[in-house]
């Protein structure tokens, strides 16, 4: 649910230089929170917002088919996480529902990317995900697997390079979660100190306050580790290095300027602060928060939130192609998702 109304949107009729005749050096496809389920039509926890369980398959194959027909054929897919909803554990249904999505996903024949959000660590353990069609760490870039993250809880990040001079960082915002780590580990105890700091509740999914950035401190929440963050740091210095084009992509948005503060990643100025130190970086792409947003920060970075497809309704879409120029991005949005562009700084 929102507690603000997200600031930087656009218009709908925004004037783009989108038909200029250029070619672009690659497109790629982008869909958030797909959260499918076999059940009925629900609502979110505050019966606030209509959830579309079954629709969403339908969202998405049209989303498959758009992809398919363009002109330009996507490079690849991003999958900004929840791909399937957390109702198919009590059904005992996460592996049917995660095959259909899959199948649908895979008419397209383009190579994807996935991002694992809240809902991915209430179907499947990290061990699942780690042994399933969800890890797509092996699609890595195989020139720089030497920057390796120090830890012996490895985080699910990568980063790949779909074109000269650009450049993709996919970060695991589920990193420091009490999602997905369990006791006694490290992490498991470190998020679980970080998040009893801040949130004195009982039930820990509602948020300590409903006021200012406190919100964030929920267990549907998460954060990056140190040896995160240092990986992070390593990856766009050799970026930095190299005159690339960098795009970040977490499920969590790190921008309050892009979001409702209940979607925030926990320490989401760490990771804000090096994206700052590092000339390299244009963009960074979320979902999570279903109503979407949009910031252009002090530093020229894109912060852009994807809406999710759970709560389109099923006369509308909620997708996007991305069109990759040598001076900006375009992206080309359907239904809920806004026509942009993204000048790099």
């Amino acid at each position: 649910y929102r507690l603000w109304t997200t600031s930087g949107r656009l218009p709908n009729n925004i004037s783009t230089k989108m038909d200029d005749g250029k070619q672009p050096l690659f497109t790629f496809g982008v869909i958030a929170d797909i959260q499918y389920a076999d059940i009925g039509d629900g609502f979110n926890f505050l019966h606030t917002r209509k959830r579309y369980y079954r629709n969403s398959l339908t969202l998405l194959r049209r989303a498959s088919q758009k992809w398919r027909s363009e002109a330009v054929q996507p490079s690849f897919i991003l999958q900004l996480g929840d791909i399937i909803d957390g109702f198919n554990k009590q059904h005992d249904a996460s592996e049917k529902a995660l095959q259909t999505v899959i199948n649908e996903l895979q008419q397209c024949n383009i190579e994807i990317h996935h991002i694992w959000g809240n809902h991915e660590f209430y179907n499947f353990s990290r061990d699942d995900l780690m042994n399933s069609v969800l890890n797509s760490k092996t699609l890595e870039d195989a020139s720089n697997k030497q920057i390796v993250e120090n830890s012996t809880e490895p985080s699910y990040s990568y980063h790949f390079s779909p074109a000269p001079n650009f450049r993709f960082v996919l970060l695991d915002a589920y990193d420091l979660s009490l999602l997905g780590r369990k006791e006694p580990s490290q992490k498991y105890g470190q998020s679980l100190q970080i998040i009893q700091e801040h949130n004195k509740n009982e039930n820990l999914n509602h948020p300590p306050g409903y006021a200012g950035m406190e919100a964030r401190f929920v267990q549907f929440n998460g954060g990056f580790s140190k040896a995160q963050l240092e990986w992070l740091d390593k990856v766009l210095t050799f970026s930095d290095n190299n005159m690339e084009k960098v795009t970040v992509i977490s499920h969590l948005p790190i921008h309050p300027g892009a979001t409702d503060p209940i979607c925030l990643a926990w320490n989401y100025e760490e990771v804000l602060s090096i994206l700052h130190s590092h000339k390299s970086v244009v963009c960074f792409m979320a979902g999570h928060d279903h109503d979407g947003g949009y910031f252009l920060d002090e530093s020229g970075v894109h912060h852009l939130t994807f809406e999710g497809v759970i709560e389109t309704p099923p006369d509308s879409d909620a997708f996007g192609t991305v069109y990759v120029y040598e001076d900006r991005m375009i992206l080309k949005g359907n239904g809920r998702v806004l026509k942009r562009v993204l000048m790099y700084p």
